[in-house]
């Protein structure tokens, strides 16, 4: 079993590979001066089982790239397998022709990935369950509820808590938390008036007095979740807080966080931290390193992943 890595998350493959006690694959990703990518692998990978651990963050196309080139050299290379592990899956947003002439981006992005070829894929709550079916590919979304449940349960009293989703489409992601902990569950009925722009019209639940937790998969620029928080202590709740899984956080995005009413956000380590992240004081990062390890060794040893969730 190999584990090799380009540049987008670095620090989380190093976490992977200190979980399963194995080193990274000395390989170097880098850039021409025209910033072609460019790969190397430094040591033999022959009829290898080997994990490329490579979220599709920003920049998007560049890391997109490095996980296309990074899987034709370890075909190249002869390897036996190869499995691309993708914590933070982009384009993923785009899974649905929502109105014309626009395209299914997320679709094109699994042909190109199996197309280099890639045996498997692993990633993280994906936006939208049907996207494993754009893979002609196995593709195995792991879930971050047991991590989240594990950081409530340290940090929030379960008796007073109130799981909320901030929109209908996020009910079912926000459900298994709530089951999870013991709590009731709250919806935000939104509408998105034009692309990046949400506006609340109805909270659906009681949560006066609730200390509620958002619990959502992407938080990009921020809009959703602080107008959200915003609108459940109009309602009466007594603090918000929220917990998502990829922390896109594009530029601005942690200013205005950092200013809102948002108690604190919490956010996994599927996407590389910035430094506007590390200085503003109610971002908190948990990390997935320790699932994703346990989910490779079971896939290396053809044992059941989805297990880990039962």
């Amino acid at each position: 079993m190999k584990l090799v890595t380009g540049n987008s998350n670095r620090a989380l493959a190093e976490a992977v590979a200190n979980h399963l006690d194995l080193p990274l694959t000395d390989c170097t990703v880098k850039r021409f001066a025209d910033q072609e990518v460019h790969v190397q692998l430094h040591e033999n990978v022959r009829g290898e089982d080997v994990y490329i651990l490579q979220s599709t963050s920003t920049p998007a196309d560049g890391h997109l790239m490095e996980l296309l080139i990074l899987a034709d050299t370890l075909r190249r290379s002869s390897v036996r397998r190869i499995t691309a592990v993708i914590p933070y899956f982009g384009y993923a947003r785009q899974d649905r022709r929502a109105v014309g002439r626009t395209p299914i981006s997320a679709k094109l992005v699994a042909n190109m990935i199996a197309g280099t070829g890639v045996h498997r894929v692993i990633t993280v709550d994906l936006h939208t369950d049907q996207i494993q079916g754009f893979f002609d590919i196995p593709t195995d979304n792991l879930y971050s509820a047991p991590v989240m449940t594990r950081d409530i349960q340290e940090h929030y009293d379960a008796k007073n808590l109130m799981v909320v989703s901030p929109d209908v489409g996020g009910v079912a992601r926000a459900r298994a938390i709530a089951k999870r902990i013991g709590t009731d569950l709250a919806i935000v009925d939104k509408r998105r008036p034009r692309v990046g722009v949400s506006e609340v019209m109805n909270i659906i639940g009681d949560v006066s007095g609730k200390s509620c937790l958002l619990i959502d998969d992407i938080v990009d620029s921020g809009g959703t979740l602080i107008n959200a928080a915003e609108a459940l202590l109009k309602s009466g709740a007594k603090e918000v807080s929220a917990y998502i899984t990829h922390g896109v956080l594009s530029e601005g995005a942690c200013e205005r966080i950092g200013t809102s009413s948002l108690k604190e956000l919490v956010v996994t380590d599927s996407i590389r931290e910035t430094e506007a992240q590390r200085q503003t004081p109610n971002i908190r990062r948990i990390t997935i390193a320790p699932l994703l390890g346990e989910a490779l060794a079971r896939t290396a040893r053809e044992q059941s992943v989805s297990s880990l969730f039962s």
